[in-house]
């Protein structure tokens, strides 16, 4: 086999040409390479700067949002002042219709509870004398309720109607106290029974005698119903329980 020889120029020649694209080749490498980092170091400085675009977009979105949830409940609360404000405006234009009416209200309820006091005072004159004291002093408390400037109008007329309603119960109720009788020149304490409207009795503290009032004046009963008056008067003061009574009442005449 034959060899090839090479001669010591050439060997020097091909060396230096394979030299030489090494060290260019290096050299593109190296610029290449900075090259790709500096492009590397600028994406990163890129996402950075989307990822701080992406989050304040994020941050300006919730933000927005926000706004608008804050926005509808303003406009809700708005519209609910709004109604609130009108029905207010309302009130104030019956207050005011309310004021301007008011004298002649006054004008007009002063007399008629004045005339409600005065025909309860004939009330009271003519119907049987139970609670005297009692009555006569609600009256007068009245007339002179009427007389003072520190009490409204309303609460005048609530007490009126109030003793009204005392009246009224009187009707339904029976009941049982003691106080002084006047008969003649004479003045004792008894026992005595109202049986609502309809009859008013007496029995003396010892039980000895018993009476009713009857044709504007006291008249004594029979003995035989001094015993009916004495189980009328436990009832009344509930030492016994509802049972029927056989008494006598004031005659027609005299309830009229």
């Amino acid at each position: 086999m034959q060899r090839t020889k090479w001669n010591k120029p050439f060997g020097l020649a091909l060396l230096a040409s394979l030299f030489i694209p090494l060290t260019s080749i290096s050299g593109a490498l190296e610029h290449a390479v900075d090259a790709q980092v500096k492009t590397d170091v600028a994406a990163q400085k890129s996402q950075k700067k989307v990822d701080s675009l992406s989050y304040e977009k994020k941050d300006l979105v919730a933000t927005y949002r926000e706004t608008l949830r804050q926005t509808a409940s303003l406009r809700t609360y708005n519209d609910q002042l709004e109604k609130l404000v009108t029905s207010q405006k309302k009130e104030l234009r019956s207050m005011d219709e309310q004021l301007l009416n008011i004298e002649n209200t006054q004008r007009d309820i002063v007399p008629l509870m004045l005339k409600m006091i005065d025909t309860m005072v004939q009330f009271v004159e003519l119907d049987i004398p139970f609670l005297p004291e009692e009555r006569q002093q609600r009256i007068v408390q009245l007339q002179t309720l009427m007389e003072r400037a520190d009490v409204t109008i309303a609460e005048k007329y609530r007490r009126i109607l109030e003793a009204y309603q005392v009246e009224t119960e009187y009707g339904r109720t029976i009941e049982a106290y003691r106080g002084d009788l006047t008969m003649g020149e004479s003045t004792r304490t008894v026992d005595f029974l109202r049986i609502g409207r309809v009859s008013l009795y007496y029995l003396t503290l010892d039980s000895l005698e018993a009476g009713i009032w009857n044709d504007n004046q006291w008249q004594r009963l029979d003995d035989k119903y001094r015993q009916a008056i004495e189980q009328g008067l436990k009832v009344a003061k509930k030492q016994l329980p509802p049972d029927l009574l056989v008494l006598p009442t004031q005659t027609a005449e005299a309830a009229q």
